[in-house]
């Protein structure tokens, strides 16, 4: 049969276009078959780096006997959820509340209307482990949909039914009988700083206290929680936080969630010491994570971190940089020789590429042993031991034997590019970009790395010009971009995150053009995704395609929420243009799920920093008197000292400086535009001075206070505002 997938943006998709079955596109053609033809749907959503995924597809959709009785019975649909989040996230919905458990591969039987009957994740090719085959579970959907249609289609209607409260459950409470009007807000739960201590509490409470992180196998890095505590500790002084953050970050960099020789964390680990991964690599991620390591490396005794952010750096810009400068979505975990054969060595292996004594000082350094730590008796490598201690039992010097353990490192990375590589996963996806852009922005004004600056720039510059298509709106972004084409339009998540990254390359940069898009994508938040009776932030806008329910996006999982991330951005890019309104927005978002936050933190990571954020208020720093002199330049080093959430740096450019469109040292790569400065609040330009004595005014929740002109009084400033509970 004729592949319609074979043309595809989607990688995924494309993977599927030579399987027997008879699979669509979503779309909706797909559907109208379905009603002509009286036959349900079938939607089978996965992604590429996503291993069950694989094994079910060569286990069950690659056989010509199972994929006859698919195409007998069914319509057949394929999605990528990292295409279509907004189509995961409501057959997710109701795979969970069938179920009580997800993951992918998701398999949900609808209506030709689209409403769910029926759903899970992998079935085996034959009964395991007390599941049935896959072909009785067709079977059996296909006999219920013959014989009992009045009921699968009741059911259908009540899940969808019950999703379109369940998915608004969180911010709205049950409009009294005969009561007017939209229903209120959720609880009456205020959000304040007791709440955020709450939230602590509990998750401090799911801290595995032998191994770091959070509760037990699988095991996830949950960046947002881990941000969520270190807040927390800036804020109150709370060690116990602090202690939480850094022992996950020091387990997780000493572990193999790492890839000790080439960089970048692995998705998740199998087991709860951190040992095994899952070995895909996914752009969100790596990206959340450089940022987590950018703030602990800004606090005492933080080098550790400053090291395993610029290796996470360069695994981004060496590995997941596509050639036209924005980032792939991911590196998926499998080859042909096998899961995990492209990372994991031998004893044997490791003499083959260093020879003795070499071999065994890495080997005891990197943990590779006979018995190995996997089941094939292979060892993923880990970094558990001291310097000081393997120094001593090889009687080196602890600078002898740190070089050599990087000399090791770099002729095993050398001989592991001879193996097969996982493929990359190519699409461009708009908000995974703009975290890796965030990300890099904030790390290379930190570190004074001005190539990862540079590169975040030339992303989002990618991003701008051609993850764009036309709407009934107006011009958009969109939500992918892949082989020259844009895919649906941004979601809501998309359209924050970049949002809040341009934000973050004003600040790196200073240049103006940069500040003006964070104004202009804010906007779009506040008029195409907010609900008017909640002020929760839909998923979609208007112009999307339709789903049977519009949700709200407020839960937050391996990336943020729409909800959170819409918050966070309007909260800076309020604070940087001076917008007051786009404060306001984002404060009533937040408002709208305190209780949910209440009753269930940890689904609410990155919700919590922005309630943060807000709570705080989010400070500016205003630098006047032209960075390139000495005491300038050192205010603005001080200014990146020490790590200070919910804060904006600002420029008070001189008349030259304004009129040649940038400051002193903005990046001469990034381009600006006379329409652009002058979109930028005219509060950000000083008259024309003589020997204006370089300065720095912080302002939060309305006061500024009073100009000072050293380093230290600076610091001591910051550190000061950073406080509300100690």
């Amino acid at each position: 049969m004729a592949s319609r997938l074979a043309a595809q943006t989607s990688p995924y998709l494309r993977q599927h276009a030579d399987n027997p079955v008879d699979w669509w596109p979503w779309c909706d053609e797909a559907f109208e078959a379905a009603r002509r033809l009286d036959r349900p749907v079938l939607v089978s959503i996965g992604y590429s780096s996503c291993h069950w995924c694989h094994v079910m597809a060569h286990e069950s959709f690659e056989d010509p006997a199972t994929a006859g009785r698919m195409n007998a019975s069914f319509i057949n649909i394929k999605v990528d959820r990292e295409e279509r989040p907004d189509v995961d996230a409501l057959y997710m919905a109701a795979l969970q509340a069938m179920t009580g458990r997800g993951g992918w591969p998701l398999n949900a039987f609808v209506t030709p209307d689209g409403h769910p009957f029926y759903a899970g994740t992998y079935w085996p090719p034959v009964r395991r482990h007390g599941l049935p085959s896959w072909s009785e579970v067709v079977e059996s959907v296909a006999d219920a949909w013959r014989t009992r249609r009045a009921d699968v289609e009741a059911h259908g209607a009540g899940a969808v039914a019950a999703l379109a409260d369940q998915l608004s459950v969180v911010v709205r409470t049950p409009t009294p009988p005969g009561a007017s009007g939209a229903a209120a807000p959720s609880s009456a739960v205020a959000m304040d700083d007791a709440l955020l201590d709450h939230a602590a509490r509990a998750l401090l409470g799911g801290i595995d206290p032998d191994f770091g992180g959070f509760g037990g196998a699988p095991k996830f890095p949950q960046a947002a929680a881990l941000a969520c505590l270190l807040r927390h500790h800036v804020r109150t002084g709370d060690a116990a936080s602090l202690a939480a953050v850094t022992g996950a970050m020091d387990a997780m960099l000493a572990g193999g969630l790492v890839d000790q020789l080439g960089g970048g964390f692995h998705r998740y680990c199998v087991d709860r010491s951190w040992t095994v991964p899952h070995y895909e690599k996914m752009l969100y991620d790596n990206a959340q994570l450089l940022g987590l390591l950018t703030d602990l490396a800004r606090l005492p005794n933080g080098n550790r971190f400053a090291v395993a952010a610029g290796r996470t750096a360069e695994f981004l810009l060496s590995t997941l940089r596509g050639p036209y400068g924005a980032f792939v979505a991911a590196l998926d975990a499998d080859t042909a020789a096998g899961e995990g054969m492209y990372y994991t060595w031998t004893p044997d292996e490791f003499d083959a590429v260093l020879g003795e004594p070499l071999g065994a000082l890495a080997a005891a350094w990197f943990g590779v042993t006979p018995a190995g730590n996997t089941e094939d008796q292979r060892s993923v490598l880990t970094a558990h031991v001291a310097i000081a201690d393997l120094a001593a039992r090889f009687e080196l010097d602890e600078a002898e034997c740190a070089a050599r353990i990087e000399a090791a490192r770099e002729r095993l990375l050398a001989a592991r590019t001879e193996r097969e590589a996982p493929g990359l996963d190519t699409k461009v996806i708009t908000g995974w970009n703009a975290l890796a852009i965030g990300a890099l922005a904030r790390a290379g004004a930190a570190f004074g790395e001005r190539a990862w600056v540079d590169a975040a720039a030339q992303a989002a510059h990618f991003i701008a010009a051609n993850a764009r298509l036309d709407t009934v709106a107006g011009p958009r972004l969109a939500h992918h971009w892949t082989d020259g084409s844009p895919g649906v339009p941004a979601f809501c998540d998309d359209v924050a995150t970049f949002a809040y990254a341009c934000a973050d390359l004003y600040q790196a940069t200073r240049d103006p053009a940069w500040a003006e898009q964070a104004r202009a994508h804010a906007a779009v938040l506040a008029s195409d995704f907010v609900d008017p009776d909640t002020g929760v932030f839909f998923q979609t806008a208007a112009y999307h395609p339709p789903l049977p329910v519009r949700a709200h996006d407020v839960l937050d999982h391996a990336t943020p929420s729409g909800n959170a991330s819409a918050a966070l951005a309007l909260l800076h890019v309020g604070a940087l243009v001076g917008d007051a309104a786009f404060e306001r927005c984002a404060e009533r978002a937040l408002a709208a799920v305190a209780g949910a936050v209440r009753s269930a933190p940890a689904a609410f990571g990155d919700t919590l920093v922005a309630m943060d954020a807000a709570l705080a208020g989010v400070r500016t720093i205003t630098l006047s008197g032209g960075d390139h002199e000495p005491a300038g330049a050192a205010l603005s080093r001080a200014a990146r000292d020490g790590f200070h959430p919910a804060t904006v740096l600002r420029r008070s450019v001189d008349a030259e400086s304004w009129a040649d469109g940038r400051v002193a040292d903005a990046d001469p790569a990034v381009p600006s535009s006379p329409a652009a400065r002058e979109a930028v609040p005219r509060d950000e330009v000083s008259p024309p001075a003589a020997a204006v004595t370089p300065s720095a005014e912080v302002c939060v929740r309305g006061a500024c206070l009073l100009p000072v002109s050293t380093p230290a009084a600076l610091r001591a400033l910051l550190v000061e505002t950073d406080a509300r509970s100690r």
